[in-house]
């Protein structure tokens, strides 16, 4: 199985991309791992929020092919615990799933073309996070729930 993580902008916090970075090349030991960025739309100033946010979301469907699932990481989604989400990335990769991305959304969210096309949320907290610290904060769990998989000593440190 491969994971993709979209998200949209860049990260302008150097301290938390060299954090991202570490923990996007400590996942390839565990799976197949993709961090792409979308580039913030152009002229946002000048679109409504729903403007934006269908900008964004036609974005992300060109990066979502059809057999992709496609989780959300929204404050409405599903939370887990780290044990409990590394058992939903067990699932997924026994169901034989070629490709499981996540998205975390701009700053008003996802369009409805999104959640329709989307086949789960997951949220990380009740708490509001910035963008930028959702996609550290993210990815470190993706590696938390492999090496909970392997029974490796991380988890527990």
């Amino acid at each position: 199985m491969k994971i993709k993580l979209i998200t949209i902008g860049k990260t302008d916090n150097k301290n938390l991309q060299v954090l991202i970075e570490e923990y996007s090349k400590r996942l390839g030991f565990y799976v197949s791992f993709k961090f792409e960025v979308i580039p913030d739309i152009k002229n946002s100033k000048n679109l409504s929020e729903a403007q934006q946010k269908q900008a964004e979301g036609n974005e992300i469907l060109k990066r979502v092919i059809k057999p992709d699932t496609l989780i959300l990481l929204d404050e409405k989604g599903k939370m887990h615990s780290s044990v409990q989400f590394s058992q939903f990335l067990q699932k997924k990769m026994n169901s034989g799933l070629k490709t499981l991305v996540f998205v975390i959304g701009g700053p008003y969210g996802f369009s409805d073309d999104i959640y329709q096309r989307a086949n789960g949320k997951v949220s990380l907290s009740s708490m509001t996070f910035s963008h930028q610290m959702v996609r550290l904060f993210f990815i470190e769990q993706l590696y938390r729930g492999f090496t909970i998989l392997r029974n490796e000593p991380y988890h527990h440190r």
